[in-house]
């Protein structure tokens, strides 16, 4: 759980702190799980988080054990290169996900995919979404090919997922269903009052466009004793080093 403290930080000042504070988001731990796990104190891991700092790389593996991710993530070394280059889990297990859980997991907002018919064909293209009301929202340019979609109320498919590539395990969620321009005014006021994030992409992308799925699925790939896992360490900290 986030504490006060947490809600209420300074943004950090380096990429290293921006990417320990966002992975302590991404597992909901505070910065005292967090401390606890690396074997250091909440003051110098808010220290790391909000100033331009370089610690140790014994520090570094330790604070990459406590957030399951590995040093290279927290450093950057892997910011432009395609997720899913790792090894294989040991043992992986396939498992489906039920509706309900591919709802949580999108958690609201962030980045996916969509996938769609343009001009030249079959597309897939990033996008920023909202979850509202059981829909997803999208921000877009009224001359994109998602809009352009949108105004005929053609069939796309989105996609979200998360990877860790620490432990080779993760998980995707597929809607699919038609899209549509909203116009009303009071539901684009009400729509636009909800979204928490910009589009990433940059200003002028003032239509909203909904995808009302008529299914959603999810899969999972589990690996047996890594964190998250039923018989796995989840929720425990790396031995003191």
């Amino acid at each position: 759980m986030s504490t006060a403290e947490d809600r209420h930080a300074p943004h950090a000042t380096s990429d290293l702190g921006r990417r320990v504070a966002a992975r302590r988001a991404q597992l909901g731990l505070s910065r005292e799980d967090v401390a606890e796990r690396a074997g250091t104190t909440p003051a110098f891991l808010a220290y790391v988080e909000e100033r331009v700092s370089t610690p140790g790389i014994e520090f570094l593996v330790r604070l990459a054990n406590a957030l399951e991710t590995t040093v290279r993530d927290l450093t950057g070394s892997t910011a432009d290169l395609a997720p899913g280059g790792g090894r294989a889990g040991y043992r992986a297990q396939l498992e489906d996900i039920g509706e309900a859980e591919c709802w949580e997991l999108l958690d609201g907002y962030g980045v996916g995919r969509v996938a769609l018919e343009g001009r030249d064909g079959l597309m897939v293209i990033p996008v920023n979404y909202q979850v509202v009301d059981r829909e997803i929202v999208f921000m877009t340019a009224a001359d994109s090919s998602l809009a352009r979609g949108a105004a005929s109320g053609t069939e796309v498919a989105f996609e979200e997922d998360r990877l860790d590539e620490a432990f080779s395990q993760g998980w995707s969620v597929l809607l699919v269903g038609p899209v549509r321009t909203v116009s009303d005014e009071t539901s684009v006021r009400r729509i636009r009052e909800a979204v928490h994030s910009e589009p990433w992409a940059g200003d002028g992308r003032d239509t909203v466009v909904t995808l009302s799925p008529r299914r959603v699925t999810g899969r999972r790939i589990r690996v047996p004793g890594a964190p998250g896992t039923p018989s796995g360490s989840a929720g425990q900290g790396p031995p003191r080093q």
